[in-house]
């Protein structure tokens, strides 16, 4: 009786459906109290107010941010024990996970969408406050061929590297899966460098009206995404070195390779919306025209010149989106 009894509460012990039953986690609540910390941290400092430590408000901002860095960082491990040791990541819930994160980067592309709207609300149409020209009249735009082509350069190579590096995992080549994310990684940190040395060079600020707000906004939360990128490709790379990974089973490397991508793409859009067709008109007709045409708003030529870029870099942009989605469809597919 009392073998019968022990068989059934082993049997009790295995589910009849392959999804994992996720145990109670204290990190979402921990993690809504440190957001909760960072924000309130953020107002303060922004507004120039007195915190409870006697500062401006950024310790309530470092607080916030070491405590939601330390709350992601613990919730991560539980998620690598649960699907690289315990096995709860079975073939079901890999791909639930997959499709996860490409609805998550559905949300992000709706996100940048907002944000390109603001940009060309402004550009395509600007009003008299703004000189009826963009950029507007006193802003000096940064140059697209310089650090933003390095940039663009940086990015793209990144993305072959990792595409080969990922490759490398499905034929079972651990030195060139790793030799490629370590490259990855380190061309987005001189991205990231290279980010901060044009914030810090830049001719302009975040307070010299709408192309001030929406260029800093645009690129500030691509570099905020290029971060958390590079941060996954790095847990990736970490991973990997410690064999969480096989040809058939990594998740969690294909979702940061996914999220690359999609912050490749994003940056394709800003150089062309951002900086080439925000810089490109100021830099290069003027020197072609204004020396020799009086009137050159009133131009024919301007005209003609003026609306083939804005086809071409909306021709551009759709090219892009296009690539994006059968990466995407490839993806899936595989």
């Amino acid at each position: 009786m009392n073998n019968l009894a022990n068989l059934q509460a082993q049997r009790n012990q295995f589910q009849l459906f392959p999804f994992h039953m996720v145990t109670a986690s204290p990190w979402p609540m921990f993690i809504s109290f440190s957001l909760l910390i960072l924000t309130m941290g953020s107002v303060v400092y922004i507004q120039g107010y007195a915190s409870p430590f006697g500062d401006s408000g950024i310790s309530l901002v470092l607080l916030g941010f070491i405590s939601t860095a330390l709350c992601l960082a613990l919730w991560l491990r539980d998620v690598v024990t649960e699907g690289t040791f315990l096995g709860d990541h079975t073939i079901p819930v890999q791909k639930g996970l997959s499709l996860g994160m490409v609805f998550f980067i559905i949300t992000e592309v709706f996100f940048f969408i907002s944000i390109f709207w603001a940009l060309f609300h402004s550009s395509l149409s600007p009003d008299v406050a703004l000189g009826g020209q963009w950029p507007p009249v006193g802003i000096e735009s940064i140059n697209p061929f310089e650090l933003p082509l390095l940039n663009t350069i940086l990015l793209l190579t990144s993305g072959a590297t990792v595409t080969y590096s990922h490759h490398a995992v499905i034929n079972k080549n651990r030195a060139g899966a790793i030799s490629g994310l370590i490259l990855t990684v380190v061309l987005a940190t001189v991205f990231t460098i290279c980010q901060g040395i044009e914030y810090y060079n830049a001719p302009f600020a975040i307070s010299d009206g709408v192309y001030g707000s929406t260029f800093y906004l645009s690129t500030g939360f691509h570099g905020i995404h290029v971060i958390v990128g590079t941060i996954m490709l790095a847990v990736s790379l970490g991973r990997m070195i410690q064999y969480h990974f096989t040809n058939t089973h990594h998740v969690g490397y294909e979702s940061s390779i996914l999220y690359w991508h999609f912050v490749d793409v994003v940056w394709l859009f800003l150089f062309v919306s951002v900086y080439w067709y925000g810089g490109l008109i100021q830099r290069l007709i003027p020197y072609w025209f204004y020396m020799n045409i009086p009137s050159l708003e009133n131009n024919f030529v301007y005209c003609i010149m003026y609306t083939c870029i804005i086809y071409m870099s909306s021709i551009t942009c759709i090219l892009f989106l296009l690539i994006f989605l059968l990466l995407v469809l490839s993806y899936l597919h595989y």
